[in-house]
């Protein structure tokens, strides 16, 4: 590689920060990331912050190279003309080279009292409040859990498991991403727990009030504490950017996970699509993502074609409490089949898929840092505000 090329990623979740240490990896390549929080929030844990059995954040210096550049601020604006990000702290950021891994948040229900109601469990912050507000909230006073994904179901049983009086509504199905084999061992284990579920086209929430819930065929259920679980929405920054989005707001891209209006920017994560070939946003996808678009800025550099990005995908794992848990398997297309493993064994396949993925973190981290120490890293232009680093700060207390 001839001269310095600067490479911006903006989001340091798991898409952004696999981004940030393949490219930084390399000589000639300078990376600098963008993330609003001085921390790497651990997503697939955030049901066990609420209940405290982990607080589901690690400091950027234990999974982020040596030689990446971590500035605190929100990205407001992408000129993709001029190639510069605006920061919401009023300072920009230059690049050759930007990587779009904003991640996604908890949607907007478009339902009565659910914004101002209801709890959500899909950000560190959101997760956080959802705690506090569980904390003043007696153990006997009735929870709901809205919507029975992943995030759904985990939560409920994370809750029940400590005593809590809960209810799941599910909309329609339980589980509805996993196959019917798949479900049985999970409503299992929710019945146990004591769990009532509420499954059929009715079970439907049409409004949240501060004392309960509303549903489709006028039942109404009290609930002194409702989480809102369904659904997901990406940040509007492409769009607001100018830049092509679906329907969702996610950045469209081709089949190298470059932008179609952008040569110069590539995506990864849940807040991109392929228009050819769709992906379900998942940490599963994401680390495998921010590799990906690596590849294809640093074939760029180098003069090549970028290859497209082949997704393999291995299955659901579900954490229902501390011991139990449910893990689906799939066909590498990500299409569901009969085969899961459930109980004991299922919960400790999710832990050893949780570790993994950390431990994956900081294997990269510190493959970045060694080019660093090798003296291969290149000069950084000072950051637009100060720059960060923070100590490892997540102890595991949980199997």
């Amino acid at each position: 590689m001839n001269g310095n090329v600067e490479v911006v990623v903006v989001g340091g979740g798991y898409g952004g920060v696999t981004a940030a240490n393949s490219l930084a990896r390399h000589e000639g390549v300078s990376v600098t990331l963008v993330n609003p929080r001085p921390n790497f929030v651990e997503r697939i844990r955030l049901h066990q912050l609420v209940t405290g059995s982990d607080d589901a954040v690690e400091g950027f210096g234990e999974v982020l190279g040596g030689n990446v550049r971590l500035v605190v601020d929100t990205a407001t604006r992408i000129d993709a003309a001029e190639r510069r990000v605006s920061l919401a702290g009023g300072g920009t950021v230059s690049y050759d080279y930007l990587v779009y891994a904003v991640g996604s948040g908890a949607s907007d229900p478009g339902v009565p009292g659910a914004a101002e109601f209801a709890h959500s469990v899909s950000d560190l912050e959101g997760a956080e409040r959802l705690r506090s507000a569980l904390a003043v909230t007696p153990a006997s006073a009735p929870v709901t859990v809205v919507g029975a994904g992943p995030t759904g179901l985990e939560t409920a049983a994370e809750l029940a498991e400590l005593g809590r009086k809960v209810t799941l509504v599910c909309g329609d199905v339980l589980g509805p991403s996993l196959h019917a084999g798949g479900r049985r061992p999970v409503a299992r284990r929710l019945t146990k727990l004591g769990v009532t579920v509420l499954e059929g086209p009715r079970a439907r929430v049409t409004e949240v009030t501060r004392a309960g819930v509303q549903l489709d065929d006028g039942r109404e259920l009290p609930s002194a504490v409702t989480i809102w679980t369904a659904g997901f929405r990406v940040p509007d920054l492409a769009a607001r950017s100018g830049l092509r989005t679906d329907t969702e707001g996610r950045l469209v891209t081709d089949a190298t996970l470059t932008s179609v209006d952008d040569v110069r920017i590539v995506a990864a994560g849940d807040a991109a699509v392929m228009t050819d070939r769709p992906f379900r946003m998942s940490c599963q996808a994401a680390v495998q993502l921010g590799p990906g678009a690596a590849a294809t800025i640093l074939r760029r550099i180098a003069g090549k074609t970028p290859a497209p990005v082949r997704m393999l995908f291995a299955g659901q794992c579900l954490s229902l409490g501390r011991n139990e848990g449910v893990t689906q398997f799939s066909y590498l297309n990500d299409r569901v089949n009969a085969l899961h493993i459930s109980g004991r064994l299922g919960a400790g396949v999710k832990e050893i898929a949780c570790r993994f993925t950390l431990n994956q973190l900081v294997s990269g981290a510190r493959k970045a840092s060694s080019r660093a120490a090798h003296g291969d890293s290149t000069d950084r232009p000072e950051s637009p505000q100060s720059e960060h680093r923070t100590t490892p700060s997540s102890t595991r207390r949980a199997a």
